[in-house]
């Protein structure tokens, strides 16, 4: 394999994996949040032995973000040195910020609040927490504005002298029509992740009993199922405006997601098509007539460009980029955009369903079929968003291509010159390897705090005003 193949596969690999943290810990910082609220508010000790059994739950899954995301950085300098120096005064400005302002408010409150259960006023020791969901929020804000730049690029001025782009307009960056819906269509998605994860846990444990205290995981069961239905509704509605969005700065990739090579007016949806790879010739296809024209325009009579028409006005615009076919991956960019909607979707239903099995204080009856189904169904709920959330990221990053900078910089060109194809294979399968130990470790450390069940509601007792130099205790 070429470097540049090599290059993309490590990338895709390292991104993909890290993500599979990303929304867990967005989503679990506010919920833990909400769970410790609702005991300062209420004084129902359920809900503090909620907040300490999930927030160790959230502890574990944030560490195993950090260290993954390490590994982001260091790649645009070991593989893409060429996108670095020529996208760098640029990209490199909100990944700063993101780690000097969000990262750091972020883990200092969070330390606060990990060790600060008998040291802070209960007031201050909330807040901390809160401030620390509120930092992982502003964290993907300025990494969604690094990559929005990739997909829509703004603000900057192009330096023919130095061959590179030059920031012009901080502000531009920031307020990019891309981040503006990328941002609130991620935070939903990792919310059903978040909530489909607590009312999966939570199920089980109020299904099952293991430890006695199955009824008190029912307000968790609710409170993440609900969380799951809502923000499933937040990301339907956002992605329809971002699917405009896009098609407005980026119409090959609309085009390929629908494998749509003619231009059509009014424009299909094919649900699902039976035929060769590319979509070229269809032998069978279940299609809902306008649907696509109202996806990319919001009017059920527009028209939608095509792969074809596309490529050949890209071939006059670009013709100093040396690319001949700016079609990016049909099959690939086609199924992810399914799959990902897929997901999404039966996660919905199973979140209702799982909702619907617990009202009016009912609770399954082990042994019975349908709650077989149903634990099955339960432990589904945090893997069928997590899947449509990196099924959604595969799309977004293949669909731009074959640009690592929409219209800028081809991606071929953003490769580091100087590294081999066996470097890339080496720190490939080092990094792989580590990963499967990382992933094994995570899922070791999760079941087995989900099997202790829920710890003992009392907080640590207080120290002695005079007891300064004793040390920090880890509050779990």
């Amino acid at each position: 394999m070429e470097v540049l193949d090599l290059a993309r596969w490590q990338f895709g690999i390292t991104t993909v994996y890290h993500f599979f943290f990303v929304p867990m810990t967005i989503s679990m910082a506010f919920l833990v949040a909400i769970m410790q609220t609702a005991w300062r508010r209420t004084g129902n000790e359920t809900w503090l032995r909620l907040t300490r059994f999930f927030g160790k739950l959230f502890l574990i899954n944030f560490a195993m973000g950090i260290v993954t995301g390490i590994v982001q950085e260091f790649q645009f300098g070991m593989n893409w040195s060429s996108y670095s120096r020529f996208v760098g005064d640029i990209f490199g400005a909100p990944l700063a910020i993101e780690g000097l302002l969000a990262f750091f408010l972020e883990s200092t409150f969070l330390g606060l609040w990990i060790f600060g259960w008998d040291r802070l006023k209960p007031s201050l020791h909330l807040a901390c927490i809160w401030i620390a969901a509120i930092g992982t929020a502003i964290s993907a804000y300025f990494i969604l504005a690094a990559n929005s730049f990739m997909q829509n690029p703004v603000g900057f001025t192009y330096n023919a002298e130095r061959g590179r782009a030059e920031l012009e307009s901080f502000a531009e960056v920031l307020t990019n029509k891309v981040v503006l819906i990328t941002l609130p269509h991620t935070l939903f998605g990792a919310f059903m992740v978040g909530g489909g994860f607590v009312a999966a846990v939570a199920f089980w444990k109020l299904v099952r009993k293991p430890d006695g205290d199955g009824e008190t995981y029912r307000g968790a069961v609710k409170l993440g199922a609900i969380t799951l239905l809502i923000a499933g509704l937040g990301t339907v509605i956002t992605g329809d405006i971002q699917a405009k969005v896009m098609t407005e700065v980026q119409p090959m990739k609309m085009a390929a997601a629908e494998a749509l090579y003619e231009d059509e007016q009014p424009a299909p949806f094919s649900v699902l098509t039976i035929g060769t790879l590319d979509g070229r010739e269809p032998i069978f296809q279940l299609e809902v007539p306008r649907l696509l024209s109202f996806l990319s325009t919001g009017s059920f009579d527009g028209e939608v460009r095509g792969i074809n028409s596309l490529n050949e006005e890209y071939r006059e615009t670009y013709a100093d980029s040396g690319i001949d076919d700016f079609a990016p991956n049909i099959p690939l960019t086609y199924w992810s955009f399914r799959l990902m909607i897929t997901a999404g979707a039966l996660a919905m239903v199973g979140g209702a369903w799982v909702l619907w099995s617990i009202r009016k204080g009912r609770t399954p009856r082990l042994g019975a079929r349908s709650t077989r189904y149903l634990l099955f169904t339960a432990v589904l709920l945090p893997l069928l968003p997590l899947a449509a959330n990196s099924f959604g990221w595969i799309f977004t990053e293949m669909g731009r291509q074959p640009w690592v900078v929409f219209g800028l910089m081809p991606t071929a060109a953003g490769v580091s010159p100087s590294v081999s194809a066996a470097q890339v294979w080496t720190s490939m399968l080092g990094f792989t390897a580590l990963y499967g130990i990382l992933a094994i470790v995570e899922v070791k450390l999760l079941l087995r705090y989900i099997r202790k069940g829920l710890p003992d509601a009392n907080p640590p007792a207080e120290r002695p005003d005079d007891d300064a130099d004793a040390p920090l205790a880890f509050a779990y």
